[in-house]
C-alpha cells in the first residue's frame, strides 16, 4: 500500500524550525507585519479531518464569499506538524488562523487571556480518533508497558495526548493523568503510520486521524484499535477545530465572515458530494491513499462535517482539573467566539 505523503520527508523537525524553515519560506511573510482586510494566512496539519480546508480552497470558497461581502481576499496556507509548531505561529503573527486539537486551542485560549484572548472560530467536524497498535498482547490502555510506544503528534498537548490523559485519569485516577505519557514520541501522523505499516522500529501504537489510521489497520494485519475517541469523550466530537485571535476577528470582520461562510458551504459540499469530496483531497493534498479508503472515511456514520463544535468541554474541564489550564471554562462559549453557528456547541 503507498502511504500518503513520502514517508521519507523530513518531517522531524522541532517547532521553532519548522516555522522558520516553511513560513518563512512558503508563505515569504515578514515577521510580525500586519495587514489590512482581504487575506488570511492558514496553518493545518495532516489528515482528512480538514477537509473542509481542501474543499473551501479547490472550489474558492472564501474568496467567493469575501467577493460578496465587496473584499477580494488573498488565501495563503501552510502545513505544520503538532499543536505547539501552530500556537507558535499563530502568537508570532506568521499565521492567521490556526488548524489543530481542542488540546492546544485550549492551552492558548488559557494563556492569553486579557492578552491576544484567542478562541475557537468553528469545528472542523466530527472524527473518530483512533489509538491503535501492532503488538497482540495490548487489547485496553491497561496492557501498554516499558516495551511499547505510542506515536502521536505531540507528547501531552496534542488532542489524541489529552485524549489519552482523560482515558488514564478515569482508569487509574486524576493523579496518574499522564501515566502514558512516558510511552509517546511526538511524530507527524504520516511517519507514524509508515512505522506501524512496516514494523521494525520503536513504535508499535499510533494515536491518529483520518485517514492515516485506516492505513494503517488496512496495511498490517496485526493492527488493531486499543482506544475510540468517542468512547472518552461522550459521543461524536470534534477534536479538531479552528481558532484565531482577538485582533484579527475584530480587525478583519468580512474576511473573517467569508471564512465561516466558506467553512459552512464546504461542509455542505461534502455531505452532498462524497465522490467529489474525495477527488479534491487526493488532488489538494498529491494523496496517493486510494479513494475507496478515503470515501470510506468520509461516509462513515460516525462522521459528521459541521462547523459547530460538539463534546469539546468534557476535555476542557478535565484539563482544568489536573492543572493543564488554569482558567475553568463555564462551557464551550467561554472558548469559541460568540458567533451564530457556536451558540449551541458543548
Amino acid at each position: 500500500m503507498k502511504l500518503d505523503r513520502s514517508i521519507a520527508s523530513p518531517l522531524r523537525r522541532s517547532a521553532r524550525g519548522l516555522i522558520a524553515a516553511v513560513l518563512g519560506t512558503t508563505l515569504g511573510l515578514g515577521a510580525l507585519s500586519a495587514h489590512a482586510e482581504g487575506q488570511i494566512r492558514i496553518a493545518e496539519q495532516f489528515g482528512i479531518v480538514y477537509l473542509l480546508l481542501n474543499v473551501a480552497q479547490d472550489q474558492q470558497l472564501i474568496e467567493k464569499h469575501g467577493k460578496a461581502a465587496g473584499v477580494d481576499i488573498k488565501v495563503q496556507r501552510v502545513q505544520l506538524s503538532g499543536g505547539p509548531a501552530i500556537n507558535e505561529a499563530l502568537l508570532s503573527g506568521s499565521i492567521d488562523i490556526a488548524g489543530a486539537g481542542v488540546g492546544p486551542l485550549l492551552t492558548l485560549w488559557d494563556k492569553t487571556q486579557g492578552r491576544q484572548n484567542v478562541r475557537g472560530i468553528a469545528s472542523l467536524g466530527n472524527f473518530p480518533y483512533y489509538l491503535t497498535s501492532s503488538n497482540p498482547a495490548v487489547k485496553t490502555i491497561d496492557d501498554f508497558s516499558d516495551k511499547d510506544r505510542i506515536a502521536l503528534p505531540a507528547v501531552g498537548v496534542s488532542v489524541q495526548s489529552r485524549i489519552l490523559q482523560l482515558a488514564s485519569a478515569r482508569r487509574w485516577g486524576d493523579a496518574q493523568f499522564n501515566k502514558l505519557d512516558r510511552l509517546q514520541v511526538a511524530l507527524p501522523h504520516p511517519e507514524a503510520t509508515a512505522a506501524l505499516i512496516k514494523g521494525g522500529t520503536e513504535i508499535n501504537a499510533h494515536f491518529g486521524n483520518p485517514p492515516f489510521q485506516e492505513q494503517g489497520l488496512a496495511g498490517n494485519p496485526n493492527v488493531h484499535i486499543v482506544l475510540n475517541s468517542y468512547e472518552v469523550l461522550g459521543g461524536p466530537a470534534s477534536a479538531t477545530v479552528l481558532y484565531t485571535t482577538e485582533k484579527f476577528r475584530r480587525d478583519n470582520p468580512k474576511t473573517y465572515k467569508a471564512f465561516i461562510g466558506a467553512l459552512a458551504e464546504a461542509a455542505d459540499f461534502i455531505t452532498r458530494n462524497p465522490e467529489r469530496a474525495a477527488d479534491i483531497y487526493i488532488r489538494n493534498e498529491n494523496s496517493k491513499v486510494p479513494k475507496e479508503l478515503l470515501l470510506k472515511v468520509i461516509k462513515n456514520p460516525e462522521v459528521q462535517f459541521k462547523i459547530t463544535p460538539q463534546n469539546t468541554y468534557a476535555l476542557a474541564a478535565f484539563m482544568h482539573r489536573v492543572g493543564a489550564i488554569k482558567n475553568k471554562p463555564a462551557s464551550a462559549q467561554d472558548y469559541f467566539f460568540d458567533d451564530p453557528h457556536n451558540a449551541g456547541g458543548s
